[in-house]
């Protein structure tokens, strides 16, 4: 049986629903739990970059690595700076490689009309 039983009617011009419907699609939220997000005093996000989960991975990895280095370092009492310096070397190439995915802009993919009307 459905949570939600209630049903609401919203009417809504062209230019509406196609707004609504692009920031459904960057959301990858249904249209109804977009709303009910909305509704809830969310803002939802748009989806991330498709490397972004390939990237965490890699994150874990790394992060993973160092923790054990440092429960072998604390039980031995050394540390082997090879490999640390080898991990911490991926760690500063991965966040690199999450900035650039994240914060870089990105190459138009057709040219844009400028917003200038002739007098």
């Amino acid at each position: 049986m459905r949570k939600r039983s209630i049903s609401v009617l919203v009417r809504l011009n062209e230019k509406e629903r196609q707004h609504l419907a692009s920031q459904v699609k960057k959301s990858g939220l249904s249209q109804e739990a977009f709303i009910r997000t909305l509704i809830n005093g969310y803002v939802p996000k748009a989806l991330p970059p498709p490397d972004y989960y390939a990237m965490m991975r890699e994150l874990h990895a790394i992060g993973n690595n160092l923790n054990q280095l440092a429960v072998k370092a604390h039980s031995t009492g050394h540390l082997d700076r090879a490999t640390f310096q080898q991990e911490a070397d991926r760690l500063r190439l991965a966040v690199q490689q999450i900035q650039q995915a994240v914060t870089a802009p990105e190459r138009r993919t057709k040219q844009a009309t400028p917003n200038v009307h002739p007098p």
